[in-house]
């Protein structure tokens, strides 16, 4: 292919051909996408059509092009070199035959000149455009070679390694990776401690600490020691594969501009043959009318030739130039360029574009949607806050933790394991007591039984020294003294379970709960032997760049809302901290399409921003959906975008690539035209009167020149340098200003009334049971937005206070 004719040529031949349903051919990476039925057409078929289509050299591809009744860019050099070639063989034939003095004025060095041009042309937009997809091959030379694969005997000893080609390696092979090495495969640290680079996957620029457990992305560098990993995803499987094959097909999706360009070239050179053929007409006339014009401008030296040759000679230059000057490639390449480029780049920077269309849609974002669990706060639990309430002599902090940790190590409940593993770390043990006869009650807490924990008891109370600086009793811990083995009976949950269970809870303690989950907070008592000893915070943490992303977005006019199926308290606390004055909280899967199409209805263009598989119908619904890159695999297949790094400031750094993009290819396309509109009149000797007049070989250094302008004009776009934390934060300094609750704005459901719990679609019930998200959980009554919800689990209101978390972890 050499131009955008030949794309649209291609491309209304194949959508004509009886079993194809869709194609698609990128005139930058000369590759064509085809959808077909193979029971009527298959791949052999399909090459064969594209073979008749296509062509190397100038006139092969020419006959073959008007031979199936289309026209391309070769179609106009062929029209003006043999046009040139004939006309110029005739006048010498001509001047043989009636033995003329003198030799004719030829344009036999039209022809050679202009395939020299053209081609050199060609050579520099080939070699620009190889440019433009280096971020695609960087990706694609990230992949290993080989693995070597170890095979583990007693005590874990390595007792054989075998090199063995990647494409050979399984999941659940251990494999073996030296200082300096790649990561052949996605997998899990087994054994070892390293430094992983990870900035041409991620865009991190900082290398991650890797030890065992941690998971490793293939195509990353193994900076420091050596590391057995078991491989978890291989082959085609890896993050690095999906990467590149998802980069690749958005710099195959056309953006709709480049539908519309494509569209243009189709009929441009048919227009440019009839306005060629029109030049010379209108010469021709204007110069037997008033042969004085042409004299005038268009001056000959040679005194022998006579009027009408100067005549013939200059109305048949001016329509070869117009033939050689037109070029439809510079508007083809305009777009496709620019999207690969502009794909390549946000690849290398963490950003996962898919495709032309939501490159160019991002720039026109005027409402951003945010989910919250998972998506604005980290979706895991952790513990804020561990207050005694009882006697500290009888019930220290050491032993407190021992027995909650046990008791809650048997629950599966998110907010259960997020106290397990704070109790372990705190107490520097991963081993806790026995638990028996342990009961979990759905929305009020557990009951069971503890033992054995005096291991536990024996250990150093160093790491409690440093948390007991945050408890609200005086005086320093005791000492613990040596007890004999004895089974605590343990409750733990909100108020009305420990009410059932004949517990009294004085208003200081209320107050105090109230208190964290005004904040958004959750807040569970313990007791144990029937004494209330403890309340413990949890809080599902806002992330740290959160509200920095929101304010940015916002001063760029852009509107930002929270949506969330939590209830409202936790939502209108979640979007206090981040800044956030509009809120839909207790909102079904079903209603955040809903609202998604409410506001799109408007006019206006939405983003949305989710990582769960309740948030998948909404992503597909947004004019531009957005993954979070941790998020279930539903949520990222349905994106248009995806977040390698789970950084909501690549929300930001999106919608800024998206604007210099869009800018980059509308001045291609600028270009392009001009260089259309300026120069065929120039060529067709409109501006002669002021003394412009071009020769064929000039029209086709220009042609060529156009060309090669616009691909340089799109690698422009290599230079892009995502914002920085540092710079964002430099650009809000002293703009960020905390919102009060009654600032914010919440809604219930799709408007601003509480409702009854609203019927659940088969769609709300699947996603709800599936999410892994805790924002469905509410504090002591069970929540309304779902009656799925309702008949479901444990519901504790998740959320997190970003003062809290500093003063008391």
């Amino acid at each position: 292919m050499t131009c955008a004719s030949c794309v649209h040529n291609i491309e209304s031949k194949l959508t004509r051909t009886n079993g194809i349903t869709y194609a698609s051919v990128a005139l930058a990476t000369s590759k064509a996408l085809v959808k077909f039925d193979p029971e009527i057409i298959g791949p052999r078929d399909i090459i064969k059509i594209i073979e008749l289509l296509g062509g190397w050299y100038f006139y092969v591809q020419a006959y073959k092009s008007l031979r199936h009744r289309s026209a391309n860019m070769d179609v106009l050099i062929v029209l003006a070199t043999s046009i040139a070639y004939v006309y110029s063989l005739v006048i010498l034939v001509v001047a043989v035959a009636e033995k003329a003095e003198r030799s004719p004025v030829t344009f036999f060095d039209t022809p050679p000149m202009l395939f020299v041009f053209i081609a050199l042309g060609r050579w520099l937009e080939h070699l620009a455009k190889s440019k433009t997809s280096e971020a695609l091959a960087k990706l694609m030379s990230l992949q290993a070679t080989e693995a070597t694969v170890v095979t583990l005997g007693e005590d874990n000893l390595i007792i054989r390694e075998e090199q063995v080609p990647m494409e050979l390696v399984q999941r659940g092979d251990i494999v073996k990776v030296v200082p300096g090495g790649k990561f052949p495969v996605d997998g899990k640290v087994l054994e070892g401690n390293t430094m992983a680079d990870e900035s041409l996957i991620t865009g991190e620029a900082m290398p991650v600490t890797k030890k065992p457990g941690s998971t490793v992305i293939a195509g990353s560098i193994n900076a420091h020691g050596s590391v057995l990993i078991k491989a978890t995803h291989v082959g085609n499987d890896t993050t690095l594969a999906q990467i590149v094959k998802l980069v690749e097909e958005a710099q195959m999706s056309k953006a709709p501009i480049q539908q519309l360009a494509d569209r243009f070239s189709g009929y441009f050179v048919p227009f440019i043959i009839i306005m060629s053929t029109l030049t010379l007409v209108v010469w021709i006339v204007i110069g037997f009318i008033d042969f004085g014009v042409v004299q005038k401008y268009f001056p000959n030296p040679n005194k022998h030739i006579s009027q009408t040759e100067v005549i013939i000679r200059f109305a048949f230059q001016t329509s070869i130039t117009v033939l050689c000057i037109a070029c439809p490639c510079s508007l083809g390449l305009a777009t496709p360029t620019a999207v690969m480029v502009g794909t390549g780049v946000a690849a290398q920077n963490g950003i996962l574009i898919k495709g032309g269309k939501p490159l160019e849609m991002a720039h026109k974002i005027k409402t951003v949607m945010f989910d919250k669990t998972g998506t604005i706060t980290h979706g895991v639990p952790r513990v804020m806050r561990v207050l005694l309430l009882g006697d500290v002599a009888t019930l220290p902090l050491r032993k407190v933790l021992a027995v909650v940790g046990t008791a809650e190590a048997s629950s599966e409940h998110p907010l259960g394991v997020a106290v397990t593993k704070y109790c372990k770390e705190e107490l520097g043990t991963e081993t806790l007591g026995y638990c028996t006869d342990f009961q979990a009650v759905p929305g009020c807490g557990i009951g069971c039984k503890v033992s054995n924990v005096e291991g536990i008891l024996a250990h150093s109370e160093r790491p409690l020294r440093a948390l007991a600086s945050h408890l609200n009793e005086a005086g320093s811990l005791p000492a613990e003294k040596d007890a004999a083995p004895q089974t605590f009976s343990v409750l733990i949950g909100n108020r009305e379970w420990l009410r059932r269970n004949g517990l009294t809870i004085s208003s200081d303690v209320s107050d105090a709960m109230t208190d964290h989950e005004m904040k958004g907070q959750t807040a569970i008592l313990v007791a144990i032997d029937g004494v209330l000893c403890g309340m413990i915070a949890i809080a599902d943490a806002v992330k740290q760049e959160a509200a920095l992303a929101v304010h940015t977005l916002q001063s760029m006019g852009v509107d930002v809302v929270l949506i969330t199926g939590d209830n409202r308290k936790t939502a209108r606390a979640i979007a206090t901290q981040v800044g956030i004055n509009k809120v839909f909280a207790e909102v079904l899967p079903s209603h955040k399409v809903a609202k998604v199409q409410e506001l799109q209805n408007k006019g206006k263009k939405v983003a949305m921003v989710g990582d769960g598989v309740n948030d998948s119908p909404a992503l597909a619904q947004a004019d531009m959906g957005v993954a979070i890159g941790t998020g279930t695999d539903v949520a990222i297949e349905a994106a248009d975008v995806v977040l390698i790094r789970n950084d909501l400031l690549d929300v930001v750094a999106s919608i800024h690539l998206s604007k210099r993009t869009v800018r980059r290819i509308r001045i291609n396309l600028v270009l392009a035209l001009i260089y259309n509109l300026v120069g065929i009149p120039i060529a067709a000797g409109v501006f002669m009167p002021i003394g412009i007049v071009l020769q064929p070989w000039m029209g086709s250094a220009a042609m060529a020149a156009s060309s090669v302008s616009v691909v340089l004009s799109s690698l422009q776009l290599k230079c892009y340098k995502k914002p920085d934390l540092e710079r964002y934060e430099a650009q809000a300094h002293g703009h960020m200003k905390p919102l009060t609750a009654s600032q914010v704005s919440v809604h219930i459901g799709m408007d601003d009334r509480r409702r009854d719990s609203p019927r659940a679609t088969p769609w709300d019930q699947v996603s709800y049971v599936s999410q892994v998200s805790l924002s469905s959980l509410t504090s002591d009554k069970p929540s309304r937005h779902s009656a799925a919800a309702d008949d479901g689990g444990d519901k504790w209101s998740l959320l997190l206070n970003g003062r809290d978390e500093e003063q008391y972890i």
